[in-house]
């Protein structure tokens, strides 16, 4: 967690570099407007940036980019860049950003006010009645909550990459809160564009976690530990579960039937947020099975996906035909939507994904077919060298391997999950670990695993994790995707159902990353489990209480954990 603390805190200082660099539209070319205001039927008001070329003919369409990240010289550049391609470029700020008066709050409004920037672009003089919107993490997020409550008739298309879901892939993931995102708030809320300093400022965030897991105070006390209140944070820990507060923010249920424009999407296998990006797809296809959208999946992370890649991620080397340019495709896609051209070449089929290792593009008519069939492998108490035996043959006999962890004890850790390198020489655990027989012929890992752990425990709660690698002819392992998720939760995530203290439970798990990775002749499949707690997240201490009320105090009697052998994972494959 601590590189991945390090990488957040580099990217930002990239990022804030890489504006103050931006190249800025001349007002001799273009007709440059950096203060445009917008007044809501409600009464708020709104600013924006708007970028139109001097030498353009007629009506246009537009190119609307809403987020969060209020940085003029930013907004002015994408607004730029949109122009350049036969768009008007607007950049709208969220309520109480750059020249928006009052209160910023993150998530809670956009769904009311981007619905309105899009009507106030349809109503100008210089519109043809035609906006598409585009942009990643926030971006992608403001474009779902401009659906949420109906489909405005000048809005054709959306292009969201990696889109956020408050409450769902932050600030927690599967329920368990994660300290990763704690600086965000400060960072998007302390002033009217971005608090950059305190953002970057990555001593204050690792001591943080470090004091904290140390004293053993509540979670909802860590912004006491760092002498400085966090008051979105406070907010968001009232809501453990994906309730109402939560909801109200996207397109919920069935919302989603009335989405009835084309979409884009782009994502990544390592975006720590892709459960929330696909959420919004596997939705959309389950209430309106005829929505027209497309999908393209690679070797990306948060940041990469939004560009369209890079050469090494994260050490691995990624292969040539993965890299593409995201900006170029999404005003190809926009001119196929809106102006009649062609269809970007890679959109073959509504799931478009790169193959780690393979070097080549696939393609498949939804997520849940781009796989053959599913390998279900029993995680077994039969020692296999140094491992347990991943096997394909259910157990005639239950068993059970038995794990005790002392909460109480913070000067340790259980659980590193998060793949930073991808490729690593050694896999330390103090959880159990699982091998398969070595594959006789190649396989490709195609979409996302799922399972199931029936365990039993002597509280009424835990959080956990499952890792699957790759263990590469060459000894090497190669993670291919995690999981960490509330015991409690399993069922409904937006409900809690505590478990009962020694009662065997089964845990289903299915909310994972996608995947597609081809693995070869003597690879072997890796898995391993373990119970979730470190000084990056919650520590759940079992009492049935909420967790961000939970202290050192509560973990005096250690957690035990029957891990039984009826446990499996189901992997998609294709061969």
């Amino acid at each position: 967690m601590k590189k991945l603390l390090l990488l957040l805190a580099f990217i930002s200082r990239c990022v804030t570099l890489f504006a103050q660099n931006l190249p800025q539209p001349d007002a001799a070319t273009y007709i440059i407007n950096d203060s445009v205001f917008i007044k809501t039927p409600q009464g708020h008001l709104l600013s924006a940036v708007m970028v139109r070329r001097r030498d353009a003919v007629g009506r246009q369409p537009a190119a609307l980019f809403a987020f969060i990240y209020s940085d003029t010289k930013r907004s002015l550049y994408e607004a730029k860049y949109a122009a350049d391609h036969g768009y008007v470029g607007i950049v709208a700020d969220v309520r109480g950003k750059r020249l928006s008066p009052g209160e910023v709050a993150p998530y809670e409004h956009d769904a009311e006010d981007v619905y309105e920037v899009i009507d106030w672009i349809s109503k100008q003089a210089w519109s043809n009645g035609k906006v598409g919107m585009y942009g990643g993490s926030y971006s992608g997020f403001t474009q779902w909550a401009a659906l949420k409550h109906k489909v405005h008739p000048a809005l054709k298309t959306i292009v969201p990459y990696v889109s956020a879901i408050p409450g769902m892939g932050l600030p927690m993931e599967n329920n368990v809160f994660l300290n990763a995102n704690y600086g965000w708030a400060f960072y998007v809320t302390n002033n009217k564009y971005l608090d950059t300093a305190t953002y970057n400022n990555q001593k204050r965030w690792l001591d943080l976690n470090e004091n904290w897991y140390k004293s053993g105070a509540a979670y909802n006390k860590i912004d006491s530990v760092d002498q400085a209140p966090n008051k979105w944070l406070q907010r968001w820990l009232k809501h453990p579960g994906f309730d109402k507060y939560w909801q109200s923010t996207i397109p919920y249920g069935k919302e989603f039937a009335k989405i009835n424009i084309p979409i884009l999407a782009f994502d990544g296998y390592y975006d720590d947020g892709q459960t929330s990006g696909l959420y919004y797809l596997r939705q959309l296809a389950k209430y309106n099975p005829k929505a027209n959208y497309y999908l393209i999946l690679g070797p990306y992370d948060h940041f990469g996906a939004q560009r369209g890649g890079e050469p090494v991620l994260r050490g691995y080397k990624v292969d040539s035909v993965a890299i593409i340019h995201t900006r170029e495709l999404t005003f190809q896609w926009f001119d196929y939507i809106m102006k009649q051209g062609k269809k970007p070449l890679i959109l073959k089929d509504r799931i478009n994904y790169e193959v780690m290792g393979a070097n080549r593009w696939d393609h498949a008519p939804s997520l849940e077919k781009m796989h053959q069939s599913m390998l279900k492998l029993y995680l077994s108490n039969v020692k296999k060298d140094d491992y347990f035996k991943l096997s394909a043959q259910k157990p005639t006999q239950s068993a059970a391997l038995e794990q005790e962890i002392d909460l109480a004890d913070h000067t340790t850790f259980n659980n590193y999950a998060y793949p930073y390198p991808i490729i690593q020489k050694d896999i330390s655990s103090n959880g159990f670990t699982f091998i398969s027989d070595s594959l006789k012929q190649p396989m490709i890992v195609n979409g996302a695993f799922m399972g199931q752990i029936t365990a039993a425990i002597n509280k009424k709660d835990f959080d956990y994790s499952v890792v699957l690698y790759e263990v590469m002819p060459t000894g090497e392992y190669f993670e291919l995707t995690y999981f960490v998720g509330r015991a409690s939760y399993a069922l409904d995530i937006t409900n809690r159902k505590l478990l009962q203290p020694g009662k065997i439970t089964n845990i289903p798990f299915s909310n994972t990353k996608v995947v597609s990775r081809q693995l070869s002749r003597g690879s072997r499949l890796l898995v391993v489990i373990n119970v979730n707690k470190n000084n990056f997240s919650q520590v759940n201490y079992g009492t049935g209480k909420d967790v961000s009320v939970e202290t050192v105090k509560d973990g005096k009697v250690p957690l035990k954990v029957k891990w039984y052998n009826s446990s499996y994972i189901e992997v998609p494959i294709s061969k």
